[in-house]
């Protein structure tokens, strides 16, 4: 399979540390891409019609994307311990934690794109505050929601990475006056899935 990708993006970060966690990464031939609201990858746009990475090609040519579809799709794939349990509180405690993590990387992109991406005249502050808020906000749900015994999970996988980051972009400083998310993080962070797949490269507009 080949999963077209961007070592900036917390979304496909998510994508390879759960290949890496589920013993998948070497059946993933991981092509670099890169994208952009801006400018356009005909490539990523001939498998993706939104544009974005990840995606994942099948060996068939069946194309999947978002890395949600994709995570549960390759969560299918292997015979250990699912990172997604297909029911019951467990699942929808994942799958909420997974959804409060890809809230917090649209927000801090949103943040980014005010903040930085956007031309100096066009930023709006308040909008700006607006994102960081709920990044705050999130980051606070999950110092109290966090469990540092819960075995590895997909709602662990998108936190992290999303975690990783809104620190590798400056976004927001998610360790300060969060003692329980900081430990929590730093032991993730050493595992080889994270320490394998270390975001890299600036944003091209």
């Amino acid at each position: 399979m080949k999963l077209l990708y961007q070592t900036h993006s917390p979304y496909a970060r998510k994508v390879l540390v759960a290949a890496h966690e589920m013993g998948l990464q070497d059946k993933l031939e991981v092509i670099h891409h890169e994208t952009s609201p801006t400018r356009r990858n005909e490539e990523v746009f001939a498998r993706n019609p939104l544009g974005k990475v990840p995606v994942l090609i099948r060996d068939d040519g069946f194309t999947l994307f978002d890395s949600n579809v994709i995570c549960e799709y390759l969560d299918g794939l292997h015979h250990g311990r699912k990172l997604i349990p297909a029911e019951g509180d467990a699942r929808y405690r994942i799958l909420r934690m997974q959804a409060l993590a890809q809230g917090v990387a649209d927000a801090g992109i949103d943040v980014r794109w005010e903040a930085e991406r956007r031309p100096e005249s066009l930023r709006w502050p308040a909008l700006c505050d607006g994102h960081l808020q709920k990044v705050i906000a999130a980051c606070d749900f999950a110092e109290r929601e966090i469990d540092a015994e819960a075995p590895i999970d997909l709602g662990a996988i998108a936190l992290a990475t999303a975690l990783s980051w809104i620190a590798f972009r400056d976004v927001h400083d998610f360790r300060a006056g969060r003692p329980r998310l900081a430990a929590w993080y730093d032991r993730f962070a050493e595992r080889p899935s994270m320490r394998a797949t270390a975001l890299s490269g600036a944003t091209h507009d």
